[in-house]
């Protein structure tokens, strides 16, 4: 038993969360680069995670809840999302250009044909959310996944391009 008080333990949780975020952000990061045999691509494809906090942190505070650690949790997974859409998105860019695609028209035909199924993910995340939104206990976790999912699908999926075509042109 504990006697130090809510803050304490609330403050001990999101340390510990914190943690745990960095230590699967080199996680990734390490996969990545073993995957795209590429030290900045990776960044690149990382780059779109603090793109969900634009809506996480808004969605909080317009749905009157408060920042919780089911919110952490949910800002972590909503993460491994954005990570993967972004995967998705530099991969196909890379194989167009294996196929002899100039950089510029790979980075255009990417983001419109994988698009459709990123934006299907997000139609996932918000389905499968809506049953908990309600609930006092995982409210905070469904408004980040749904939250941080349109968010990071409408800012990453421009902005992870365009920062690939930078980098490598």
């Amino acid at each position: 038993m504990k006697w130090d008080g809510e803050w304490h333990i609330t403050y001990e949780v999101f340390r510990d969360l914190g943690i745990a975020f960095a230590a699967v952000m080199i996680l990734i990061y390490v996969l990545v680069v073993g995957w795209f045999e590429s030290f900045l691509t990776p960044l690149i494809i990382m780059a779109a995670i603090p793109f969900s906090l634009v809506g996480i942190l808004p969605a909080h505070g317009i749905l009157n809840a408060f920042f919780t650690a089911t919110s952490m949790i949910g800002f972590i997974a909503g993460a491994g999302i954005v990570v993967r859409n972004s995967i998705i998105l530099v991969d196909f860019i890379e194989l167009r250009r294996r196929e002899g695609m100039p950089l510029d028209e790979a980075v255009i035909d990417a983001g419109a044909v994988r698009f459709r199924p990123m934006m299907l993910t997000a139609a996932a995340v918000m389905a499968g959310n809506i049953v908990i939104l309600f609930d006092p206990i995982f409210q905070g976790l469904a408004i980040s996944l749904m939250a941080g999912e349109i968010a990071s699908l409408l800012l990453s999926r421009v902005t992870v391009p365009i920062v690939y075509y930078i980098a490598n042109k």
